[in-house]
C-alpha cells in the first residue's frame, strides 16, 4: 500500500500515481440505513395488515416497534438513531401544523386552553402520584409518574385530527392550543425536576435553597417568553422575506431547502439558546409565518416527508417495551391505561364545559386528550438519569403509553359517531360562564354562543353548490356561479388554495372530499348540486357515492377524462329523484373547435349550432369499459374509506 511520503514524493516530482488518487478501502457504518429500512419496512407490512383487520394503521408502527426493538428476538434497530429520527419527525410535523395553525388561533382559544391545560395537568398529576404512593412507591417516582400521565402526545393528536380532516375545526384549534399550554408546562418542569432530585429521592435537603431554586424557573419562562417575542418581532419579518427572496430565484430545491432550514434551525436554536423543545420551536417557526402565502407553498412543497418521519416516531415507543411488565405488573398497567383514556378524557370533557364550550367540542377534545407520548417519556428520562425512577417504572410506563394510544383511535371514532347521532341542541348547548374577555367585550352574547359553530362548516346553508377541486376548471366554474349569486362551498385538498379562498372571504373546506365527515361539513345533506371536477376516476366515482348516499336527491355534474368514464357515471347519476351530468372534457373541447370551424368555413351560426347539438346528442362509443378498469384498486380505496367514516 502506498504511503503518506511516496505520494509525496510522487507529487513533487508532478507524475501521477494512481494508487495516490484512488480512496483506500472504508468501513462504512450502514447504522442508519439499515435502522431506517427496517423500521419502515417493518411498519409498512403490519401498517398493512392493522387497516386489514380495521385497526388505526398506528397500532401496526407500535407492533413494528416491537419487533424491531431490543426486547423481541432476532433483528435489533438502533435505538438511540430510531429516537432521533423521531425527534425529526416531530420537529417537521409541528412546523406544519405551526403554518396551518397561526398565533391568531392561539390567541382565540387562549381563555379555554390555559386554565384549562393547566387545571388539568395539575389535577392528573396529583392522581398519578398519589396512584404512585399507594404502590409503595418514592415520592420522586410519584412526580415523575403524576408529570408524564399529565400531558398528552402531540404526535399522536395531531395525526388522528388530520386523518380525520378536523385540523382546522374548531375542536381541532382549541386541542392544538392545548397541547401548546401543556409544552410549555413540561418545559417548565423539566428544569425545576433537577433542583428538586435530592429532596425527592429521600438523600437529603434539596441542593438549593427555596430562593435559588425560584431562580431557575424564572429563567425558563423568560426564555420562553423571550423566544416567542424574538419570533413575533423577528421572525414575522426575517423568515417570511428569506423566502421571499429565495423563491424568486426559481428553484424548487432552493425552496426547500430554505424552509427545512428554518424549521430545523429555529428549533435548534429555540432548543440550545431558550431551553424550548426543538418540536415546540418548530411550532412558533411556523406560526409566526403561517400569513405568508409562501408559507402555504412550504407546507405542500417542502415537508412531504414527515409522514415518513412521523412513523418512525411511533416506531421509537414500541422499541422500548418491554413485555415482561405484562406479566409482572398487570394490574398496575390496567390502572394507568384506565387513568389516561377515561380519566383524562372525562377530566378534560368536565373542564371545557366548565369553561363555556360546547358539548361537542368538550366530547372530542376530552377523548384526543386520552393519551399521553413524548413528553412522558423525556420525563420519564429524565427522572431515571436523576436516580428517580427505575427500569421497571418507565417498561410500565412506555407499555401504558402504547395501549393508550391504540385505544385512542378507536375512543375518538366512537366519540365522533356519537355526537353526530345527537340532536343539534345537545352538541351545541354551553354553559353559561362569565369570562373576562366577556367583560372587556361590550357585548350581550356569550363567546361560547358566538363559537358554537365551527366558522368553517356550512351545514346551516340550504339550496347551495358543492364544488369538488379548485384547479382551472373548478376556479372557472366558481366564477361563474358567483356571479349569478348563487352560493358555492369549495372543497381542496391544497391549503395554499384553501387560505387564499378564505382570506377573499369565499367558503372553502379543506379535506378529502371521499369521507363523509368532509361533506357534512359543506352541508352536503342541504345542497342542491355536487359539482366534481376532481380528474382522477376512482376518487370521482367514490365522491359521488358517498355524496349520494347522504343526499339522495342532490343533482350531480361530474368531470370525466374519457368516454367510458361518461358512460359509466351517466348509467349511475340518473336516479328518480335526481339528475346527473357527466362532462366529457376533451369531447367538450373538440366540440367548441368544430363549432369554430364551421362558423369560419362560412356556416352560420345556428347552423353551428345544429351541428354541435346533433354530434353531442348521439352517444360516445367508449374504447374501454370503465367499470372493469383497476376494480381491485377501487375496492380497496373504498374498503379503506369505509373503515376511516
Amino acid at each position: 500500500m502506498t504511503n503518506g511520503r511516496e505520494c509525496h514524493g510522487h507529487l513533487e516530482a508532478r507524475t501521477v500515481d494512481t494508487r495516490c488518487i484512488l480512496p483506500a478501502p472504508m468501513n462504512h457504518d450502514t447504522a442508519l440505513i439499515i435502522t431506517v429500512a427496517a423500521s419502515l419496512g417493518v411498519a409498512f407490512v403490519l401498517g398493512l395488515l392493522a387497516v386489514r383487520l380495521r385497526l388505526p394503521p398506528l397500532v401496526g408502527y407500535l407492533v413494528a416497534g416491537v419487533v424491531v426493538g431490543p426486547f423481541s428476538p432476532g433483528f435489533v434497530a438502533d435505538a438511540a438513531l430510531a429516537s432521533q429520527l423521531a425527534e425529526l419527525g416531530a420537529i417537521l410535523l409541528m412546523f406544519g401544523v405551526g403554518l396551518h395553525f397561526s398565533l391568531r388561533d392561539l390567541a382565540s382559544v387562549k381563555h379555554v386552553v390555559v386554565p384549562g391545560a393547566l387545571l388539568q395537568t395539575a389535577i392528573t398529576g396529583s392522581v398519578g402520584a398519589a396512584l404512585a404512593r399507594m404502590w409503595g412507591w418514592s415520592w420522586g417516582a410519584a412526580v415523575v409518574l403524576g408529570l408524564s400521565l399529565g400531558v398528552a402526545s402531540t404526535v399522536v393528536l395531531l395525526k388522528g385530527l388530520e386523518g380525520r380532516d378536523r385540523l382546522d375545526s374548531a375542536e381541532g384549534r382549541l386541542a392544538v392550543g392545548w397541547l401548546v399550554v401543556e409544552d410549555m408546562a413540561m418545559v417548565l418542569a423539566l428544569v425545576l425536576l433537577p433542583a428538586l432530585a435530592p429532596l425527592l429521592s429521600g438523600t437529603g435537603a434539596p441542593a438549593t435553597s427555596a430562593g435559588a431554586m425560584i431562580l431557575p424557573v424564572i429563567i425558563a419562562i423568560a426564555k420562553v417568553v423571550g423566544f416567542v417575542a424574538l419570533m413575533i418581532v423577528v421572525g414575522r419579518r426575517f423568515v417570511p422575506w428569506l423566502l421571499e427572496h429565495v423563491a424568486r430565484l426559481g428553484s424548487r430545491e432552493m425552496f426547500t431547502l430554505a424552509v427545512l432550514v428554518c424549521a430545523l434551525g429555529i428549533g435548534t436554536i429555540a432548543s440550545k439558546l431558550f431551553g424550548v423543545s426543538f418540536a415546540l420551536g418548530a411550532f412558533f417557526a411556523g406560526a409566526v409565518i403561517s400569513e405568508s402565502e409562501l408559507s402555504h407553498r412550504a407546507a405542500a412543497d417542502a415537508l412531504p416527508m414527515q409522514d415518513a418521519f412521523a412513523v418512525l416516531f411511533f416506531v421509537s415507543i414500541g422499541m422500548l417495551f418491554d413485555p415482561r411488565v405484562l406479566v409482572e405488573h398487570p394490574w398496575q398497567l390496567v390502572t394507568l391505561v384506565a387513568v389516561i383514556v377515561l380519566w383524562k378524557s372525562v377530566l378534560a370533557f368536565g373542564i371545557v364545559r366548565m369553561l363555556g364550550e360546547p358539548k361537542r367540542t368538550a366530547i372530542l377534545v376530552g377523548t384526543a386528550l386520552g393519551q399521553i407520548g413524548e413528553f412522558s417519556f423525556i420525563v420519564a428520562a429524565l427522572g431515571m438519569s436523576l436516580g428517580l425512577v427505575t427500569n421497571d417504572v418507565q417498561a410500565l410506563l412506555v407499555a401504558a403509553a402504547i395501549l393508550a394510544i391504540t385505544l385512542n383511535g378507536p375512543v375518538v371514532r366512537l366519540a365522533e359517531r356519537f355526537v353526530d347521532r345527537r340532536p343539534p341542541n345537545y352538541i351545541t348547548a354551553t354553559v353559561p360562564v362569565v369570562t373576562p374577555v366577556e367583560r372587556r367585550s361590550h357585548m350581550s352574547l356569550s363567546r361560547a354562543a358566538l363559537d358554537e359553530h365551527d366558522p368553517f362548516a356550512f351545514e346551516d346553508l340550504q339550496d347551495h353548490v358543492v364544488l369538488v377541486g379548485y384547479g382551472r376548471v373548478g376556479a372557472t366554474v366558481a366564477e361563474a356561479l358567483m356571479r349569478a349569486g348563487v352560493a358555492v362551498v369549495v372543497v381542496e385538498e391544497q391549503e395554499r388554495v384553501v387560505a387564499g379562498l378564505r382570506k377573499r372571504g369565499e367558503s372553502a373546506i379543506l379535506g378529502d372530499a371521499t369521507r363523509l365527515d368532509v361533506l357534512d361539513r359543506t352541508g352536503i345533506r342541504n345542497a342542491k348540486l355536487l359539482v366534481v371536477t376532481a380528474p382522477e376516476p376512482f376518487r370521482a366515482r367514490r365522491i359521488v357515492e358517498v355524496a349520494r348516499a347522504a343526499n339522495p336527491t342532490i343533482d350531480i355534474a361530474v368531470r370525466t377524462h374519457s368516454a367510458a368514464e361518461q358512460v359509466y357515471f351517466e348509467e349511475h347519476l340518473a336516479s328518480p329523484s335526481a339528475r346527473g351530468r357527466a362532462v366529457y372534457a376533451e369531447r367538450e373541447a373538440a366540440l367548441s373547435l368544430a363549432h369554430y370551424a364551421l362558423i369560419a368555413l362560412g356556416r352560420s351560426d345556428d347552423e353551428a349550432d345544429w351541428v354541435v347539438s346533433s354530434l353531442r346528442g348521439r352517444p360516445t362509443a367508449p374504447t374501454e369499459t370503465f367499470k372493469t378498469v383497476a376494480t381491485q384498486e377501487f375496492q380497496a380505496m373504498m374498503k379503506g374509506q369505509n373503515r376511516e367514516l
